[in-house]
């Protein structure tokens, strides 16, 4: 990495946890600058406005979530293991964020959202497919689900987990929504095998 690409990694990184804290509309070029120690001019000068800075900020999630899957993929004993693992850091990283950052994202940057989605592969869509075609080779999910119908639904259900308007956090904890949604779903793919696994894993989710 270079100087200009770790001074803009510096920057996506402060940018980052301001968001997550305070929510993307409460946080200004102003405050990620002072946040930073640096002039708003610099930031200005390596990202045009506050769009083109979540932009990078949304787009290095992605790589860095694309990142994690591999490795827990890699290092776990079987795909149910995995989900487990991604389940739990994914309920871990949600009580750490700001449940505003949902709603500013779609109400005041769409066009961000847009942006990504256009030019960005789904990560959420392509990591679960990967699980579910690594699941049904080691017999955990059944021969006969469709992956992609099934790994679209998968990617659904876990952006429904997570809004806040539907599951208000003052009501809903996020460990009870992902066991009654995205744990019985799994239920409903799995064959004897990966129903025994969700059996033993899920009293440690």
């Amino acid at each position: 990495m270079n100087p200009a690409e770790e001074y803009d990694a510096r920057i996506i990184a402060g940018a980052a946890e301001l968001f997550r804290t305070y929510g993307i509309r409460a946080v200004t070029m102003d405050a990620i600058a002072t946040h930073l120690g640096i002039s708003k001019r610099t930031i200005y000068e390596r990202f045009h406005d506050k769009d083109e800075l979540l932009f990078a900020v949304m787009h290095d999630m992605i790589r860095k979530q694309k990142e994690m899957v591999e490795k827990i993929m890699s290092s776990s004993s079987n795909v149910m293991e995995a989900i487990f693992t991604m389940l739990r850091i994914s309920r871990e990283h949600m009580a750490a964020m700001n449940p505003l950052i949902g709603s500013d994202l779609r109400k005041y940057h769409d066009a961000v959202l847009q942006r990504i989605k256009a030019t960005c592969d789904n990560p959420d869509h392509e990591n679960a497919r990967k699980m579910l075609q690594a699941g049904v080779a080691q017999g955990i999910f059944r021969e006969e689900i469709d992956v992609e119908i099934i790994s679209r639904a998968v990617s659904g259900l876990g952006n429904l987990t997570s809004d806040t308007k539907i599951f208000p956090p003052d009501q809903f904890s996020q460990r009870d929504v992902i066991r009654n949604i995205m744990i019985n779903y799994l239920r409903g793919i799995s064959t004897p095998k990966g129903n025994s696994l969700i059996q033993e894993m899920e009293p440690g989710y």
